[in-house]
């Protein structure tokens, strides 16, 4: 379901649109933005409890509501993999320019209300200080520690961006993407293999949408295991088309710490696909890729 309530967060007229390059640097959060400008203590002096004020928001909506962490999260994503962290995926389509978050890939994203909660107290606490791309990095982050994941500090100073078209969400990764894509994809916006495999990989929290796999289940993928498969196809099928979703972990609303144990997983995975362009699962080759130390030191 779309989120329809206009966003506070970033009322802007379309007419005049400019393009926001933000140069980006790797963090723990796992975007890369740019150093220029960006500091831990860039509002310690114009607005020093916004995280504070972010964090308490993101905890009573989170308590509230305990499966919107993954969302905030992949809403973060989202928005850094479309031309930097500058807040675009927020944006209102209007009459002459369709957004990214009417995009396909985008339609699935909730928590919008969580950003729009949050800008208008920080609204009110210090005017026209913090900028929304800040405050989806900042949500995204708390998001995760809620969930039990990890907590790290993030640079603050991202400006907020006033171009966010349709047409840019083509360069989102594919669900049907495999390795090799991936790479390439990674690639173009300056990542190793190594930090594709961080990013997109091990998928710590949140759930799978059945329809972003069914094709490898209708006739079932020789390189899918078969015991994985038959899984699959009896969740997937045992649920209306538009609720179809799979949980990997069986709970989906916490952050599963053991990243290092799938992250082993999925370099064999990548390493494999690698070697064979048909991305042969390395379960089906009869190994088990956590123990095998060779791979999992491509990590």
């Amino acid at each position: 379901m779309v989120y329809k309530r206009p966003l506070k967060c970033l009322r802007i007229v379309m007419a005049n649109l400019v393009t926001v390059f933000v140069v980006m640097g790797i963090i723990v959060s796992g975007f890369r933005i740019g150093a220029d400008g960006l500091n831990m203590n860039y509002y310690l002096f114009s607005c020093p409890f916004v995280e504070s004020i972010v964090k308490d928001i993101v905890n009573r909506a989170l308590e509230d509501d305990p499966s919107l962490a993954a969302p905030l999260l992949r809403m973060h994503f989202h928005d850094c993999f479309i031309q930097g962290c500058d807040g675009s995926i927020l944006i209102d389509s209007t009459k002459g320019n369709k957004a990214e978050k009417d995009s396909p890939a985008n339609l699935s994203l909730r928590g919008y209300e969580i950003i729009d909660d949050i800008k208008e107290e920080l609204e009110r606490q210090c005017p026209g200080v913090v900028s929304c791309a800040d405050i989806l990095a900042l949500a995204a982050r708390d998001a995760v520690f809620f969930a039990g994941g990890p907590v790290y500090d993030i640079p603050k100073g991202r400006k907020d961006g006033t171009r966010s078209k349709i047409e840019d969400t083509i360069n989102l990764p594919s669900p049907n993407f495999n390795a090799s894509d991936l790479i390439k994809m990674f690639a173009q916006h300056g990542f190793s293999a190594q930090e594709m495999v961080a990013l997109s990989g091990a998928h710590t929290i949140g759930v799978a949408r059945c329809s972003s796999f069914k094709n490898r289940l209708t006739k079932v993928d020789p390189n899918l295991n078969s015991e994985f498969a038959k899984t699959l196809s009896r969740t997937c099928s045992a649920m209306p088309y538009l609720k179809q979703i799979y949980d990997l972990f069986l709970n989906s609303t916490l952050f599963h710490q053991d990243w290092y144990r799938l992250f082993g997983y999925l370099a064999y995975v990548g390493y494999a696909s690698l070697k064979n362009p048909y991305g042969q699962n390395p379960w089906s080759l009869g190994k088990n890729p956590i123990e095998e130390k060779e791979y999992i030191n491509h990590a």
